[in-house]
């Protein structure tokens, strides 16, 4: 795979800097990257005067691909857009087509252009893990790198979903959750057994042998042999009942009882479909969902909803596609991908899909059968997920409109910023910054601000709240420079957590960067901190005091409870860091290797502090300067 831009081709070194020292660009601008775009597959890159990447598209052949552009012609108007927006361009040459369309994934989802059809929220999904790194297999809930030795079942649609079919599982089949530390260090059987979801192999009361063929039966349940398991248990049942060991026999009951339970929340559970993804696109007011159901081994692992960021004008097949080939830049695509719409691409799909499983992947747009009826059923429930965001984005809208009206703005607004602040008695403070907009919150712009401590009186509020609007606008002022700061758009409206001091010291800080246009307002809680008689404070204008019920108010305290959930997670996880931080941290040159090292040799990085240059050098990996580094460093500190 290798990288070309303008100064390692042909044509005159100096273009790129004429690009952009003239702010060209349009047609003329590609048809010039056209003649030095090389011949064969590669995936190329459309970016604006500012820099800022537009586009990013696979070819088979990248020169015919830019020569189509560069016509200027015969283009819709969102490539039209595209087009005259275009002040330079990249290309990255890659040996086949596949690999293009995989490369392509992965930049879009990492770089979000303007006009690709972009997959939005994409976290990875959560497995059930029976891990086997221990002689007593555990069960638990797994997200990540699969690095841990053991059994993955998966991928199911959401955390909660997990989380209930591990506790189903548990009483189904008796395993062990715990860490093994905590396994290891009980000497009585826990809360868990008790309740009759642990067979307790810790203490004994269950033998090894025993609870490895607990673990088989969980593996046979999960891997769909779950008919064959429950005829297992009734017929332990009914032996168990002819022996008149009724206690036993309740056991098994509760057992089946179990496994019934997760089938039933199941739903769909198909005959012939064993192990598939199922994806269904439903279009409506500019807007697309793309509804994916998956199914493992039979079983039907949950069902989620994804709103694409695309334009208006692309028909549900192309976003559809765009849409698979990032949604598995990341994720382990199944044997079979049942779609609602024939996309373009299929095969070339299924070909790069295959070569990054390892495994034959089917790329298919069922007719008939009960694979139709499933591509049918995820695009009902794509139609109703769309419907129902719709709705809410009408009653968000005219939410953020009565804002508007209440707050003296000139519209709606499209990005809110709000700012809260947490310590304890000044220590380990920081500052945090959540953004909302009409789509809700938008968590990728959250920022924490780990303030400088030496810079504050302790549990000073308005120095923190200064010192956190300073950083965050002089990043805005960057931005709008051109320098650094991605990310740090002008807010349309600036919400405060305090009163009319807060508001204040806001206030200084946007005028002194030359930025008093920017609105802010402060909320503070009202009489007796109650909850919903908040105050609205504005420079220059009165106190607003809303009706409990008013839907304004009550966003407004969605924003204000999000900002303070947000700071004292931030706050907690610096604490955290700070119980476990360590003098050598602060020494320079000391890094984990030479800590370790130290911590190895002394025991503890108190009997370092004492230690003499001799004893220090004779550590491994410490020269006598850094010995010396390291003695004046404790003992400067006196």
């Amino acid at each position: 795979m290798t990288q070309q831009s303008p100064d390692n081709a042909d044509e005159p070194p100096s273009l790129e800097r004429e690009l952009n020292v003239t702010a060209e660009t349009g047609a003329a601008v590609i048809a010039r990257y056209a003649k030095m775009a090389p011949a064969g597959p590669g995936v190329y890159r459309m970016f604006d005067a500012g820099g800022q990447v537009l586009y990013v598209g696979k070819a088979r052949h990248l020169k015919k691909r830019v020569q189509s552009y560069a016509r200027g012609t015969g283009h819709n108007n969102r490539i039209a857009r595209m087009i005259a927006d275009t002040a330079t361009m990249e290309f990255v040459t890659t040996k086949t087509e596949m690999e293009a369309l995989l490369l392509e994934a992965n930049l879009i989802k990492r770089l979000k252009p303007r006009y690709n059809v972009v997959l939005r929220d994409d976290k990875s999904f959560p497995f059930i893990l029976i891990a086997r790194d221990h002689p007593v297999p555990q069960i638990l809930k797994h997200r990540g790198a699969r690095n841990r030795k053991g059994d993955y079942f998966g991928p199911f649609a959401s955390a909660g979903a997990v989380g209930r079919t591990v506790n189903t599982l548990q009483r189904a089949f008796l395993l062990r959750s715990c860490s093994d530390s905590y396994y290891e260090a009980r000497t009585r059987p826990c809360l868990l057994y008790q309740i009759k979801r642990c067979s307790a192999p810790c203490t004994g009361e269950i033998s090894e042998e025993a609870y490895g063929a607990l673990v088989n039966e969980a593996l046979a349940f999960l891997r769909g042999e779950s008919d064959e398991v429950k005829h297992r248990l009734h017929a332990l049942m009914n032996e168990a009942s002819e022996a008149q060991d009724y206690e036993r026999a309740a056991s098994f009951r509760d057992r089946l009882t179990a496994l019934s339970h997760i089938q039933s929340h199941q739903g769909i559970n198909p005959h012939t479909v064993k192990d598939a993804d199922v994806f269904a696109a439903h279009q409506e007011a500019g807007q697309t969902c793309i509804q994916v159901f998956f199914f493992r081994n039979g079983n039907n692992w949950g069902n989620r909803a994804y709103f694409p960021r695309a334009d208006k004008s692309l028909p549900p097949e192309d976003v559809l596609e765009s849409f698979i080939a990032q949604f598995y830049d990341d994720k382990p695509p199944p044997r079979h991908i049942l779609l609602s719409h024939e996309i373009a691409g299929r095969r070339l799909l299924a070909d790069a899909l295959e070569l990054k499983a390892g495994h034959k992947v089917t790329v298919v747009t069922p007719q008939r059968g009960e694979k139709r009826e499933l591509v049918e059923h995820a695009r009902v429930n794509a139609q109703e997920a769309l419907a129902r965001r719709l709705a809410e984005h009408a009653s968000q809208h005219a939410i953020y409109a009565r804002l508007a009206e209440l707050l003296d703005l000139d519209e709606p607004p499209e990005r809110i910023e709000v700012y809260d602040n947490s310590h304890i008695s000044g220590t380990n403070p920081v500052g945090a910054m959540i953004v909302a907009g009409p789509e809700g919150f938008q968590k990728a712009q959250y920022r924490k601000f780990n303030m400088k401590s030496g810079d504050l009186t302790a549990g000073d509020d308005y120095a923190m709240m200064r010192q956190m609007l300073t950083r965050r606008f002089n990043r805005l002022i960057k931005e709008r420079a051109g320098d650094d700061g991605e990310g740090w758009s002008t807010p349309d409206l600036v919400l405060i957590d305090g009163g009319p001091g807060q508001l204040s010291a806001a206030h200084d800080v946007l005028e002194e960067l030359g930025l008093p246009d920017i609105n802010i307002a402060a909320v503070a809680k009202g009489p007796d901190r109650n909850a919903g008689r908040e105050r609205i404070y504005r420079k220059g204008k009165d106190t607003l005091m809303l009706e409990p019920r008013d839907p304004a108010l009550y966003c407004i305290q969605t924003l204000r409870d999000e900002a303070h959930r947000f700071a004292i997670g931030a706050h907690r996880t610096r604490r955290k860091k700070g119980f476990t931080a360590s003098p050598l941290d602060e020494v320079p040159g000391i890094g984990p290797t030479r800590k370790r090292a130290l911590l190895q040799h002394f025991g503890s990085a108190k009997a370092v502090s004492r230690a003499g240059i001799a004893d220090l050098e004779s550590v491994g990996g410490i020269s006598a300067q850094m010995a010396k580094t390291i003695y004046d460093f404790f003992h400067e500190r006196g």
